[in-house]
């Protein structure tokens, strides 16, 4: 009963509207993949004609998995870890407590790693206020330095340690001020890049890589393969910080309509970051990698060529500091909660628990350990958690439950197409993703 209590008391702290929540979600979907791969497979798959088949991916996903965790959530009153036990306690069964597990370990994993990157571009960031990353250090020393075996521990602590203090605040007052405020400011800053970007002689050479389409490309598997990976890490489709928001969320909210925004605006970032960054790259004769080199080492290099290389160095961190810490807030909110709503502990003793698992563990990814920590996560525990979610919601809850979850506070009817899309097409989706990503070694 004690517990039950606690529950209660801690759902009281919701999102204040739908806009809120939108933008918190948003927040949680917009990071690294927007940022550092999304760029380099729009022109690695034929340019514009890699755009289609993920347009194609996003609305799919958007509309499938994102209203169902979203809806989840809220249906059950809570995050993963009590949503799955209750999806299955209905069925008779004890199993969901274990199965619940998977997606929060999958979101604390990623927010291991997810740390240790926040604190790399504190540091990129303060290198660029002092000036120094544009002057005097060479960003290939200052990055393989900071990348080694414990190399950036007091950054990483900071980062981690900031994230915590926004999220203690709670929902209202934490997470969704945290979102209103970064998330406007990301686009922002990254619409003044794209600009600044566009009257760089060279620029013209970026646009041909990211938009001139090669339709052959639609004729390889793999085009379509990499789009749909692409696009369900990106929307952050994983069973669990999605859940965990739609948990906070009042039952007056469309969440279809509220997907549709999340998933539009997902997009957008991602296209802007394209426009800014491989133009840049291009404008410098430099090759438009992907991942952590690209913003680490790669975009320090242009800038330094740019007049008033300093200031754009500033904004660009910013910008990608806000991305990164808001999606950090939503892998951490989702073993919080847990532990809130599971053992009934305060909101500050599951920071503080959370926040050490996450410094201790992610001290000692630091370095070598990192990539293949982050690559076995997203490969075989998040797409998993998505899965399980998807089965679980459309499935084991039963006929009508998906549906009578997802219509509460939406005054259009659902068509008729929820249920072959949702119980087939989505979790059929979320199966590829988990046996291809397996196959090649990742796709997101």
């Amino acid at each position: 009963m004690n517990n039950g209590k606690k529950v209660t008391t801690m759902k009281e702290d919701k999102f204040n509207n739908k806009w809120g929540f939108i933008v918190s979600c948003i927040g949680s979907s917009v990071g690294m993949a927007n940022i550092w791969m999304f760029p380099y497979r729009i022109g690695q798959f034929g340019g514009a004609a890699f755009l289609i088949p993920y347009f194609i991916f996003v609305v799919l996903i958007g509309f499938t998995g994102v209203i169902g965790e979203m809806a989840f959530g809220r249906a059950m009153h809570t995050g993963p870890l009590g949503a799955f036990r209750k999806a299955f306690e209905m069925r008779g069964s004890k199993a969901g407590t274990v199965i619940g597990l998977i997606p929060v370990i999958g979101s604390l994993g990623i927010a291991i790693g997810y740390s240790v990157i926040i604190g790399w571009i504190l540091k990129f960031l303060a290198d660029s206020i002092t000036g120094s990353i544009v002057s005097d250090d060479d960003p290939v020393a200052v990055f393989t330095d900071l990348s080694r075996n414990f190399g950036s521990i007091p950054w990483h602590m900071l980062g981690l340690i900031l994230v915590l203090i926004c999220m203690s605040f709670g929902i209202a007052r934490g997470i969704e001020k945290v979102n209103r405020i970064m998330m406007p400011a990301f686009f922002v800053l990254f619409l003044l890049l794209a600009v600044r970007v566009a009257f760089l002689d060279g620029a013209l050479d970026g646009y041909s890589y990211l938009f001139k389409p090669d339709w052959s490309a639609m004729a390889n598997p793999q085009t379509w393969v990499y789009a749909m990976g692409q696009a369900f890490f990106s929307l952050s489709v994983a069973g669990s910080g999605t859940v965990v928001y739609g948990s906070y969320l009042k039952s007056d909210v469309d969440v279809v309509s509220s997907a549709k925004y999340v998933a539009f605006f997902d997009t957008m970032a991602a296209l802007l970051a394209g426009l800014v960054i491989i133009p840049a790259v291009f404008a410098y004769g430099m090759e438009p990698n992907s991942g952590p080199g690209l913003l680490f080492i790669t975009i320090p290099a242009v800038i330094r060529s740019i007049p008033f290389g300093q200031l754009f160095a500033v904004i660009f961190f910013l910008a990608v500091l806000f991305a990164g810490a808001t999606s950090l807030v939503n892998l951490l909110e989702s073993p919080v909660e847990a532990l809130q709503s599971r053992f009934g502990w305060s909101r500050k003793s599951a920071l503080i628990l959370v926040g050490a698992v996450t410094a201790a563990a992610g001290i000692f990814v630091e370095g070598d350990l990192l990539s293949p920590w982050m690559d076995s996560i997203s490969i075989y525990v998040i797409p998993l958690g998505a899965l399980l979610a998807g089965i679980t919601m459309f499935w084991v809850c039963g006929k009508g439950f998906a549906r009578n979850a997802v219509q509460l506070g939406r005054q259009r009817t659902l068509g008729r197409w929820f249920e072959p899309m949702t119980k087939y097409v989505f979790c059929g989706v979320a199966l590829l993703v988990y046996v291809l990503g397996i196959f090649y070694g990742g796709i997101g």
